[in-house]
């Protein structure tokens, strides 16, 4: 798939997804998601019940592979900015860390994610949450302007992360922290499942090797780069969610393949710093 192809069916399948609720790479049966279910899926991946607590309802739409807040560090007063913020789930918890006096700007290039987010902060009264129309590959943020930048299973999405890294490296402040969770894969993925639209939008398709994955963010500069987690993926995620089990049927893969692709994917959790110099 092209680039522009690419962005434009995410871009439809998560507008989808802001307006039914649920997500296409978070767990089984994920995508329009149970509340039950989609609470169930953010403790599995490292939120905690507070967490879910603290947001207005409706922000989490169990969309994600971990918990990068809990991994930011955050401190009064920082200015936090989300990569593909979503319905805002993130960025209200991040804003809670923060305080008054602190920002958090979340970017989403979905008109619809982003209707829901603003909507969500209205209710929830967060006045320190902004959240801006962009694509990650190109930010709408200033340079050396954020102290610390999160994300949560997006830059698997994108299709030039390379780009994505250096336009991370580019707004963070010197000694800014860079704190993602994200999928990666062990080896590559066999030419028909990454040519698969449906495995794109559910997550797998357009991941890249682990390797790749951190050579980009060296590549774009940062310094003490760490993995600090990493988890297989779920067997009951590729047999259960209805996107990867679509891909399954119509590339007729069994349940042998099915478990073989599966355990070369994995949830990384990855911290890295910008130079002070």
């Amino acid at each position: 798939m092209k680039e522009e192809e690419i962005k434009k069916v995410v871009r439809e399948s998560y507008g989808q997804i802001a307006k039914k609720g649920g997500s296409c790479c978070s767990g089984p049966t994920s995508c329009g998601a149970e509340p039950n279910l989609i609470t169930e899926i953010s403790k599995r991946i490292g939120y905690t019940e507070k967490d879910l607590q603290a947001v207005p309802a409706g922000a989490n739409l169990g969309l994600g592979c971990g918990n990068p807040v809990a991994l930011a560090s955050l401190q009064e007063g920082d200015v936090v900015l989300d990569l593909g913020a979503g319905a805002g789930f993130d960025c209200f918890l991040a804003a809670n860390r923060v305080g008054e006096k602190g920002r958090v700007i979340g970017v989403d290039m979905t008109p619809e994610m982003l209707e829901k987010a603003r909507e969500n902060a209205r209710r929830g009264g967060y006045e320190n949450t902004e959240f801006r129309l962009g694509e990650i590959e190109n930010l709408p943020v200033a340079d050396n302007y954020v102290d610390v930048i999160i994300s949560n299973c997006v830059i698997n999405l994108s299709p030039d992360k390379r780009r994505v890294f250096k336009e991370a490296f580019r707004v963070l402040k010197p000694g800014g922290r860079l704190m993602v969770a994200d999928i990666v894969l062990l080896k590559e993925l066999p030419p028909e499942i990454k040519n698969s639209v449906a495995a794109y939008v559910s997550c797998v398709a357009g991941a890249s090797t682990k390797e790749e994955y951190l050579g980009a963010i060296q590549e774009a500069g940062f310094q003490e780069i760490k993995v600090l987690e990493e988890t297989s993926f779920p067997m009951a995620w590729m047999e259960d969610d209805p996107l990867i089990k679509k891909v399954a049927e119509k590339l007729k893969l069994t349940p042998k393949k099915t478990k073989e692709l599966s355990q070369g994917i994995v949830s990384v959790k990855v911290c890295a710093h910008k130079p002070r110099d």
